[in-house]
């Protein structure tokens, strides 16, 4: 091994180091005063999302709704749905959903843990998604209070689809109807909405939808984005709470908008997507506020107009969202890496298909991309091996020309010419890997499918760093909870077995050197999920077998 290899090293630490600085999860503080935030202005698309006005149409009229007295005075209803997916809260109070629990994902690990909640809106009673027809000085359609069909609605494994009904006048005549269809076996919710304008005058305004949360404190996942996203003229565009403290407007063709947590997103999707508006404000409150603004809409007198939202409360799972159409599984976005890693969580997802054991499925996968890449890294052990033979040679010849740098350059040439060495060899399979393990970083640090899966034994959670026991007392370096880092542990006495088995390069200070990588990597994935450890650990044990094969068969 000679200088370059170190440089390559080195390099590739740098780079790993620099990367957990910049994107691990840091802790964040709490957001303060959590009161209600106050109505902001209602914003106004620009001139040029939308220049051409929506027509009315003849459509049969909406349901019957009371009269406008009675629908402003109507008490506001909570509306329970269930289905074996979700158990959601509907409010008739702007027809919002305000809690919407997902049945199939705890809040930890233990199966007796409540179910997650995407309303995750604090003390400040707002809702988590609204869609609504605001008009510009008039009656806001939030503060309506409508009449619902039903007072539950419950589907089980079996049933049909239903449909959740909300019905409702505005004191200067406009009736509108908003339907959500409910589907037993899926998490998209389609919400049709008609307008029906009874008045003797145009009505003028935009279809709207409002999504909020409040971002949590700090995130429970390595990489994954938390924030406001949306699928603006078909590429994503993602958006931290942060760079919402002032006000981000954007308008084009939007296919969807979103609220992301580290692993589940409330997503609204417009029917044949127009040119709109999106706006993303973080308020004092702490609440994220993603709005859709639709193009201006005109209501002729005794005309209806329709709209078609789908909306989507669920997890991040690519599966799922791809199922669900719209180029929705845009929103997994593995930075650089995507086009590796979505392919690999693809053959994860698929060995865990037969083995059930998402750490199985691991190790299985590890083992696939170590035969791939057998060819790269046996040439390189070769080459470093190559390179060990030919060290005093080396040496002398830095000696001789020491203080003729060109000339020394040019005897080692012959030398590796001579010996038909390549001094790359050694390192440059190993930069080609870098790629993949970023790659399996993103995956086995964010994907869901991880999420509070087990493996083995202390293991519960692949997605979290590996502890066994639980101390009451700090432990440096490492973040709560504290106990004994075993699988990580195991990882850097296996990093150590396998850089003693490493042709050592000539310099007795660059040996050195080489000697500490594992101690380095082990304070560097103490905090790292056990997902990630389990593979680096399974890799360097495969390795350890090659270099073995190999010296084997030089002896």
């Amino acid at each position: 091994m000679d200088k370059r290899t170190i440089i390559a090293f080195a390099l590739s630490l740098l780079v790993l180091i620099a990367w957990a600085y910049l994107f691990a999860p840091k802790q964040g503080k709490a957001p303060t005063g959590m009161e209600p935030p106050k109505e902001a202005a209602a914003p106004q698309p620009k001139e040029a999302v939308s220049s051409q006005p929506s027509v009315s149409a003849e459509l049969p009229p909406v349901n019957e709704a009371p009269a406008a007295s009675t629908s402003v005075a109507e008490p506001e209803k909570k509306i329970t749905v269930e289905t074996p997916l979700y158990e959601a809260v509907f409010s008739s109070k702007g027809a919002a959903i305000e809690s919407f629990k997902l049945k199939n994902y705890h809040v930890n690990a233990d199966p007796g843990s409540p179910f997650v909640e995407l309303a995750e809106v604090g003390q400040s009673q707002e809702n988590l998604i609204r869609v609504l027809f605001d008009r510009q000085g008039a009656h806001r359609q939030e503060n309506i209070v409508y009449k619902a069909n039903t007072d539950s609605l419950f589907l089980d494994a079996g049933s049909s689809p239903k449909s959740l009904v909300f019905s409702g006048v505005t004191p200067d005549g406009v009736a509108i109807q908003q339907t959500y269809r409910i589907y037993p076996d899926r998490y998209p919710i389609e919400l049709s909405l008609t307008l029906s304008n009874r008045s003797d005058r145009p009505v003028e305004g935009n279809f709207k939808v409002l999504i909020r949360n409040i971002p949590p404190t700090h995130s429970s996942s390595y990489y994954a984005f938390v924030g406001a996203s949306l699928l603006l003229n078909g590429k994503l565009e993602e958006i931290k709470p942060d760079d919402m403290k002032k006000e981000k407007d954007l308008s084009g063709r939007i296919g969807w908008i979103s609220y992301q947590s580290a692993y589940f997103m409330t997503a609204a999707i417009p029917e044949n997507p127009p040119s709109a508006s999106f706006l993303g404000l973080h308020l004092p409150s702490g609440i994220v506020e993603a709005t859709y603004i639709g193009p201006p809409v005109a209501v002729a007198p005794m005309k209806n107009v329709p709209a078609q939202f789908t909306l989507y409360l669920g997890p991040k799972d690519l599966s799922v969202l791809k199922e669900t159409g719209h180029n929705l599984d845009l929103a997994i976005n593995f930075g650089w890496t995507d086009i590796i890693a979505k392919p690999l969580l693809y053959v994860l997802r698929f060995f865990n298909g037969f083995v059930k054991n998402y750490g199985l499925s691991i190790i299985l996968l590890t083992v696939l991309i170590k035969i791939l890449f057998w060819p790269l890294t046996h040439k390189s052990y070769k080459s470093m091996k190559e390179m060990q033979k030919i060290q005093p040679l080396m040496a002398k010849i830095r000696e001789k020309y020491k203080g003729n740098k060109e000339q020394m350059n040019k005897e080692l040439m012959g030398l590796y010419k001579t010996y038909k060495v390549n001094p790359m060899g050694g390192c440059l399979p190993m930069v080609i890997q870098i790629p993949v393990f970023f790659a399996l970083y993103r995956i086995l640090g964010s994907a869901i499918e991880l999420r509070h899966a087990p493996f083995a034994l202390w293991i519960k959670d692949l997605s979290a760093p590996d502890r066994l026991f639980n101390f009451p007392f700090q432990i440096p370096f490492m973040s709560p909870p504290y106990g004994i880092p075993v699988l990580t542990l195991l990882m850097g006495v296996s990093m150590y077995i396998q850089q003693k088995m490493t042709p050592s390069a000539g310099d007795p200070t660059q040996a050195k050197i080489m000697m500490l990588m594992p101690v380095i990597f082990t304070f560097m994935f103490i905090n790292f999920p056990a997902g990630l450890v389990l593979y680096w650990l399974t890799n360097n044990i495969l390795s350890i077998g090659q270099q073995y094969r190999i010296i084997k068969r030089s002896a």
